[in-house]
C-alpha cells in the first residue's frame, strides 16, 4: 500500500497496522473465518480498488485481546464521553441558573408583600420591634450554613495557604506530569488498539491517576464560587477530555490515545508550584518560569494534536490519508514552524493538520517572536554573581561589604593577603549590590583562589544567607572616605550593622565610621559588643589623633601609620635617606605570648632582653589583674612583673621573628648570639605552656575589658606621690575641677566662644610661642570634621598644665561656632576669625614661632575632580612656606608684657612665652616652619614639596612629604581593617597611643552628653594621669649627649630604659645627615626601630615613650625635648619635658606646689 497502512495505523507503529496479508472483502460484514480465509487469498486480489477503504476501518486483533472480531474503530465513543460530560454539565449549570433566576423574579413580588406585612405586624408591637422569623426560614438558614461549611472545607483543602492544600496542589501537579509521561510512552503505540486493563500496567497507573483527578475535580467544583466559569476553566477542560476516556477504555477493553496530550497544559502552573515551595522568590525568576512553562506547554500540546490527526487521517477521507509520524517528529515540526524556518522534511498531509497549522502559525509565530527574546533577555540579565557561597571545610571566610570599589578592594587585599601574614587561611567573600566593572573583575580573577564576589545587599536576609554570614568568622564594612555627606555614609553603615546583627547577633563586625559622634549610634544596637570583638574604626578620630601626636612629636603619624600597614622590605644599596627609611617601613606590629623564662621579671628587664638578644622591640603588654580583667599597658615601668601567659606587643619585620619571644628558653638559648637560632627547644617546661597554640597574628578574643592602660588605678599607682595621705593629696583643693570625670583629660568650665575670639590686632599683640596653629577651611555648610579629636590628645592629663601647648584656630567663625560645642571644655584654646590664606592672619598668630602648623579642610569631599579636592590645603601649605620673617626673638622679649590671649595667664612664669629657657633660633623662612597637611587624594602629595623628586605614580608611603611627617592621608588608615581582624588588640593599642586615653566608657559618656564632664580630683582620677606619652629627645645636649656623636642606638636604648624607664622606638633624622658636606636642608625623616648597632648623629631626635613625671609641675630639670633642628644645632621647644633628679624627688618644695595650685585657680576664673 502506498500510504503504508490504514487510518487505524498509529505513530511509530505504523507497520503494526499492516496485516500479515491484506484482507479482501466487500461492503458486507465479515466474520472471523471469512477474515482468515480472505487473508490467505489476498495475494491474488491485491489490485482491488475497494481494498484501501476497507483496510482503514479495521484495527489489529490478537488472540490475547479479542475486543472486536471485526476490528471496528471506536474513537467516537471516547470522544463522545468527553463531549457529553462537558456539554451535559454545562447544560445543567445553565438550566440551574435559569430556574434560579425565574424563581427569584417570581418571588420578588411576593417578597415585597411579605415584607410589608412584617413591617405592619412589627409596628403593632408595643416595643416597636419586628417579630422573629418563622420556623421554615430558620431551617433554610441552617441548610445554607451547612452548605457554606462544606464549601469552606473544600476551599481549604485546595488552597495553598495551608499545608494540606499545598501538599494536594503539588501532588496533583506531579500526577499530571506522570500522566503526561505515560502519554509519551503510549504515543509509540497505535492511536487505537485493544488492551486488557488487567494486563496493561500503564493503563492501570493511568486509571489510578485519573481517579485522583476526578476526586480533586469534585473538591474544586464544590469550592468554586462561580460554577459556570469553573466549568470553562482550562484545567476543567483538560479533565473533561482526559478523565472520562480512561473509564471508557476499561469498559471497552481498548485504548485511544486521543486528547491525553492536553495534560501538557498543566505545565502552565509550574511557576505557582515553585512559589508554593518557596523556590521562586524574585519577580524575574517568576516571570522567566512563567514564560518557559507557557511556551513549552503550548508547544507540546500542539504537537500532540498534530500527532493525533496525522496518524489517524481525515474522517471524511475514511482515515486513508494518514501518515506515520512519531510524537517527537511532531514536536520538531512545530518548532521549525514557529521559528518560520520550515525545512520541509516533515509536514502535515491531512486536511485537519494543515488547517490547524494555518492558525497555529499565526499564534505560534507571535508567541515565538515575543516569548523567546524575552526569555533570552531574562536569562542574560540574571546576576552573574548571584550564586551562593559554599564553605570549604577547615577554612574560614569573612564577608566584606559596604563601599566596594577598585581602590578600596585593592588596598584591602594588598594588606590582608600580604606575604608577611604567613598563616592566612581565610577566604574573602565580597558582597555588593552592583556588579563589578572590568577592572575590579580582573582584580577578583587574579585572587580567585582566596576571593569570591556575590551580587546582593547585606540589608537583604536572603543575600546574607547566600554568603553564609552565620558561619563567617567576621564581617568587615568599608566606608566611602570621599563621600560628600559623611553622616549619610555612616548612617548607611550603621543600617548594615543592624541588618547583619539582626540576622546573626553573634557575628563579629568591624566597620569603618567617618564621624566620631556617629559611633554612639552603634551602642544602641543590643547585640553590639566590643568585648566580643566588635570594633568601629573611626577615621576622623584616628586621623586627627595621628595629626595631634605629630604636634607633640613631629613624624609620629608617619611612624604609626607604617607600623600597622603591611609593607614589603625594599632593599637599597646606596647610602641615601630612603635606605634607612625603608628599613624601618618594613616593621609591623605583632603580638605573641611571652615565654615562661620572662615570668617574674620587670617590664624594662624583659624589654631590654628582647631588644638586645632577640632583636625584638616590645612596647606594651596585656596585663590581667586580680579580677582577671585584661588591659593593655604601654611601657608600664619597672614596678610591674611579667605574669604567666602575658601577651606582648612587638615591633618586628615579620611574624616569624616574634616567635622568638615565645620560644625563648634561658636554659637552652642563654648562650646563643644569633637570634635566628632561637627556635622551639625540647624542654618540658616549654611544651607544657598553655598558650602555645596561639598565633601572633590571630585575633586575641580574650573577652576581657579592653581598657586604656590607665584605666586601672591599682596597676598604675606605683609612685608614692599618688598614695592618699601624701602632700600632693593633702594640699589638693578637692573643690577645683581640673580634669574630666575620668581623669584622662584636662578640663575647664564651659566658655562662650566670644571669650576666646581674637581680633587680628589682639592676636598681633599676643605673645604666642611654642603653640599649635590649626588652619581650618570650612563654612556654614561644610561637614564637621570633629576638631575635638584633634584637641583631646593635646589635652591629655599625663601632661602638666604648663606643658599644654596653646591651640589657635584660624578659619571661618561660622564653621568654628558649629564645632565649639565640643571644644568649650578644653583650656588654652583661642580662635582667630580669618582665612589660612591670609598672611596677615598667619603673622598675627606668630606662625613662625609655633611648634606645629596643622592644615585641615572640611570642604575636600564637595568637589568631584579628585585632583582639586586638596587645592585649599596645598595652597595654604605653599603660602606658608613662601613667607619670610624677621628675627622674632628680640621682638618676643620686647613684647613680653603685651596682650595675653583668653585662656592664658601671663602672670605665671610657667606660662611666659619663653618659660625662662633657651628658645629656638628664630625662623626666618616659612620652609622651616613645621607643617603637617591633611590630604584626601594621595597623588596630590607631589604638589606639597616643589624641590623633591618624587614620581607622580609613587605610592604615598614612599614619598618624601609622608616620610618626613609633613603630609598625612586618610587612605593609610585602610590597613587598620586587616590589622584589627587579625588582632583586635592592635586597634586598642593604636587608639590608646593617638587619642590620649579615650576608652569605651568615655565614649559612652560622650554619647550621653556630647561633652566632657568635669570631675573632682580624687586619688583614682589622679592615678589615671600616670601613663606614658610620646616625646622626642634631642641628643645635642643633656644626659644622652655623649651618645649623640657616633654612639650606638642600642646603647642609647638600654641607658634610657634603665635610667629613666624611657622606651625608645625610632629616630627623627635630618634628611641629609648622611652626607659628609654641610647641608642647609632642615627636613627630617622617620626611622622606625633601628638595629642595636645603628650609628647616631648629634642632630638626631629620638622617639620615646616617656613615663609621667610627677615632679615636672614643681621643678624643671635637665633633659630637654626638641622638635626642630637646623644644620648642626637643635632648636628648643617651648614645651620642655624633664626627667627630675633623685634630689628633686626627695626635696620637692611645697611653695612651688602651692603656687601651681593658686595659678590654676586663677586660670579657671578666666
Amino acid at each position: 500500500m502506498a500510504n503504508g497502512g490504514g487510518g487505524g495505523g498509529g505513530g511509530g507503529g505504523g507497520s503494526s497496522l499492516r496485516m500479515s496479508s491484506n484482507i479482501h472483502a466487500n461492503h458486507l460484514s465479515l466474520d472471523a473465518s471469512s477474515s482468515s480465509s480472505s487473508s490467505s487469498s489476498s495475494s491474488s486480489s491485491s489490485s482491488s480498488v475497494h481494498e484501501p477503504k476497507m483496510d482503514a476501518l479495521i484495527i489489529p486483533v490478537t488472540m490475547e485481546v479479542p475486543c472486536d472480531s471485526r476490528g471496528q474503530r471506536m474513537w467516537w465513543a471516547f470522544l463522545a464521553s468527553s463531549m457529553v460530560t462537558f456539554f451535559g454539565g454545562l447544560f445543567i449549570i445553565l438550566l440551574w441558573r435559569t430556574l434560579k433566576y425565574l424563581w427569584t423574579v417570581c418571588c420578588h413580588c411576593g417578597g415585597k408583600t411579605k415584607e410589608a406585612q412584617k413591617i405592619n405586624n412589627g409596628s403593632s408591637q408595643a416595643d416597636g420591634t419586628l417579630k422573629p422569623v418563622d420556623e421554615k426560614e430558620e431551617t433554610v438558614a441552617a441548610e445554607v450554613g451547612w452548605m457554606t461549611s462544606v464549601k469552606d472545607w473544600a476551599g481549604v483543602m485546595i488552597s495553598a495557604q495551608t499545608l494540606t492544600g499545598r501538599v494536594l496542589v503539588v501532588l496533583v501537579f506531579a500526577l499530571s506530569i506522570g500522566a503526561l509521561v505515560i502519554y509519551f510512552i503510549d504515543s509509540s503505540n497505535p492511536i487505537e488498539s485493544c488492551q486488557n486493563f488487567y494486563k496493561d500496567f500503564t493503563l492501570q497507573i493511568d486509571m489510578a491517576f485519573n481517579v485522583f483527578f476526578l476526586l480533586y475535580f469534585g473538591l474544586r467544583f464544590i469550592a468554586a464560587n462561580d460554577k459556570l466559569w469553573f466549568w470553562l476553566e482550562v484545567n476543567s477542560v483538560v479533565d473533561f477530555f482526559t478523565v472520562p476516556p480512561v473509564f471508557v477504555s476499561v469498559y471497552l477493553n481498548r485504548s485511544w490515545l486521543g486528547l491525553r496530550f492536553l495534560r501538557a497544559l498543566r505545565l502552565i502552573q509550574f511557576s505557582e508550584i515553585l512559589q508554593f515551595l518557596n523556590i521562586l522568590k524574585t519577580s524575574n525568576s517568576i516571570k522567566l518560569v512563567n514564560l518557559l512553562s507557557i511556551f513549552i506547554s503550548t508547544w507540546l500540546t500542539a504537537a500532540g494534536f498534530i500527532h493525533l490527526v496525522e496518524n489517524s487521517g481525515d474522517p471524511w477521507e475514511n482515515f486513508q490519508n494518514n501518515q506515520a509520524l512519531t510524537y517527537w517528529e511532531c514536536v520538531y515540526l512545530l518548532m521549525v514552524t514557529m521559528s518560520t524556518v520550515g525545512y520541509g522534511d516533515v509536514y502535515a498531509k491531512t486536511t485537519l493538520g494543515r488547517l490547524f497549522m494555518v492558525f497555529f502559525i499565526l499564534g505560534g509565530l507571535a508567541m515565538f517572536a515575543s516569548y523567546v527574546p524575552e526569555i533570552i533577555e531574562l536569562i542574560g540579565n540574571r546576576k552573574k554573581y548571584g550564586g551562593s557561597y559554599s564553605a570549604v571545610s577547615g577554612r574560614k571566610h569573612i564577608v566584606v561589604c559596604g563601599h566596594i570599589t577598585l581602590e578600596s578592594v585593592s588596598n584591602f587585599l594588598k594588606d590582608f593577603l600580604h606575604k608577611d601574614r604567613d598563616d592566612v587561611n581565610v577566604e574573602i567573600v565580597f558582597l555588593h549590590n552592583i556588579s563589578p566593572n572590568l577592572e575590579l573583575e580582573a582584580l577578583f580573577k587574579r585572587h580567585f583562589t582566596q576571593v569570591e564576589f556575590y551580587q546582593g545587599s547585606v540589608l537583604n536576609p536572603h543575600d546574607l544567607a547566600r554568603v553564609k554570614i552565620e558561619s563567617a568568622d567576621a564581617c568587615l564594612i568599608l566606608a566611602n572616605k570621599y563621600c560628600a555627606d559623611p553622616d549619610a555614609e555612616d548612617a548607611s553603615n550603621i543600617m548594615r550593622v543592624i541588618s547583619i546583627k539582626n540576622y546573626h547577633p553573634k557575628i563579629r563586625i568591624i566597620t569603618q565610621m567617618l564621624q566620631y559622634h556617629n559611633k554612639a549610634h552603634l551602642l544602641n544596637i543590643p547585640s553590639w559588643n566590643w568585648k566580643e570583638g566588635d570594633d568601629a574604626i573611626c577615621l576622623a578620630e584616628l586621623k586627627l589623633g595621628f595629626i595631634a601626636q605629630s604636634c607633640l612629636a613631629q613624624g609620629l603619624s608617619t611612624m604609626l601609620a607604617n607600623l600597622f600597614s603591611m609593607r614589603s622590605f625594599i632593599k637599597i644599596e646606596e647610602d641615601t635617606w630612603q635606605k634607612y627609611y625603608l628599613e624601618g617601613v618594613s616593621n609591623e606590629m605583632y603580638t605573641e605570648y611571652l615565654s615562661s623564662a620572662f615570668v617574674g621579671l620587670s617590664f624594662p628587664t624583659v624589654c631590654e632582653l628582647c631588644f638586645v638578644k632577640l632583636k625584638l622591640l616590645m612596647i606594651a603588654i596585656e596585663y590581667k589583674s586580680a579580677n582577671r580583667e585584661s588591659r593593655i599597658l604601654i611601657n608600664p615601668g619597672n614596678h610591674l612583673k611579667i605574669q604567666e601567659g602575658t601577651l606582648g606587643f612587638f615591633i618586628a619585620s615579620d611574624a616569624k621573628e616574634v616567635k622568638r619571644a615565645f620560644f625563648y628558653c634561658k636554659a637552652c638559648h642563654d648562650d646563643i648570639t644569633d637570634p635566628k637560632r632561637i627556635k622551639k627547644c625540647g624542654c618540658k617546661r616549654l611544651e607544657d605552656e598553655q598558650p602555645s597554640t596561639l598565633s601572633p597574628k590571630k585575633k586575641q578574643r580574650n573577652g576581657g575589658m579592653r581598657n586604656s592602660p590607665s584605666s586601672s588605678p591599682k596597676l598604675m599607682r606605683h609612685d608614692p606621690l599618688l598614695i592618699p595621705g601624701n602632700d600632693q593629696i593633702d594640699n589638693m583643693d578637692s573643690n577645683v575641677k581640673k580634669y574630666d570625670s575620668t581623669g584622662m583629660f584636662h578640663w575647664c568650665a564651659p566658655k562662650e566662644i566670644e571669650k576666646v575670639i581674637l581680633t587680628r590686632s589682639e592676636a598681633a599683640m599676643t605673645v604666642l610661642s611654642g603653640h599649635v596653629v590649626v588652619c581650618i577651611f570650612g563654612d556654614v555648610s561644610s561637614a564637621l570634621i570633629g576638631l575635638r579629636n584633634l584637641v583631646m590628645p593635646l589635652r591629655a592629663s599625663n601632661f602638666h598644665y604648663h606643658e599644654l601647648k596653646h591651640i589657635v584656630f584660624v578659619g571661618s567663625i561660622e564653621y568654628l561656632k558649629r564645632e565649639w560645642e565640643t571644644l568649650h571644655n578644653f583650656p588654652k584654646v583661642s580662635i582667630l576669625p580669618g582665612t589660612p590664606l591670609s598672611r596677615a592672619d598667619l603673622r598675627a598668630v606668630n606662625i613662625n614661632l609655633c611648634d606645629m602648623c596643622v592644615i585641615l579642610s572640611a570642604n575636600q569631599n564637595n568637589i568631584d575632580d579628585t585632583s582639586l579636592q586638596d587645592k585649599e590645603c596645598i595652597l595654604a601649605s605653599l603660602n606658608i612656606k613662601s613667607m619670610q620673617f624677621d628675627d622674632s626673638i628680640g621682638v618676643l622679649q620686647a613684647n613680653s608684657q603685651g596682650f595675653t590671649p583668653p585662656g592664658m595667664d601671663r602672670s605665671s612664669p610657667d606660662n611666659s612665652p619663653v618659660h625662662g629657657m633657651l628658645r629656638q633660633p628664630s625662623i626666618t623662612t616659612g620652609v622651616n616652619i613645621p607643617i603637617i597637611t591633611e590630604l584626601v587624594n594621595d597623588t596630590n602629595v607631589q604638589f606639597l614639596d616643589q624641590d623633591d623628586d618624587d614620581d607622580p605614580d609613587t605610592e604615598l608611603y614612599l614619598t618624601q612629604p609622608f616620610a618626613c611627617g609633613t603630609a598625612f592621608a586618610v587612605s593609610v588608615l585602610d590597613s587598620l581593617m586587616s590589622a584589627t581582624y587579625f588582632n583586635d588588640n592592635i586597634l586598642t593599642l593604636i587608639r590608646t597611643l593617638v587619642t590620649g586615653g579615650a576608652t569605651p566608657e568615655l565614649e559612652a559618656l560622650i554619647a550621653e552628653e556630647n561633652a566632657l564632664r568635669g570631675g573632682y580630683s580624687t586619688p583614682q582620677t589622679l592615678a589615671n594621669r600616670d601613663r606614658c606619652r610620646v616625646a622626642q629627645l634631642a641628643l645635642l645636649d643633656g644626659p644622652f649627649a655623649d651618645l649623640g656623636d657616633g654612639g650606638c642606638y642600642g646603647d642609647l636604648f638600654c641607658k634610657a630604659l634603665k635610667t629613666y624607664n624611657m622606651l625608645c622606638f625610632g629616630i627623627y633624622r635630618l634628611r641629609d645627615a648622611h652626607l659628609s658636606t654641610p647641608s642647609q636642608c632642615t627636613k627630617r625623616y622617620v626611622i622606625t626601630n633601628p638595629p642595636y648597632e645603628f650609628e647616631l648623629v648629634p642632630t638626631d631626635l629620638i622617639f620615646c615613650l616617656m613615663q609621667f613625671d610627677h615632679n615636672a609641675g614643681q621643678s624643671r630639670a635637665s633633659l630637654s625635648h626638641s622638635s626642630h633642628s637646623s644644620q648642626s644645632s637643635s632648636k628648643k621647644s617651648s614645651s620642655v619635658h624633664s626627667i627630675p633628679s633623685t634630689a628633686n624627688r626627695q626635696n620637692r618644695p611645697k611653695s612651688r606646689e602651692s603656687r601651681d595650685k593658686q595659678k590654676y585657680v586663677q586660670e579657671e576664673r578666666l
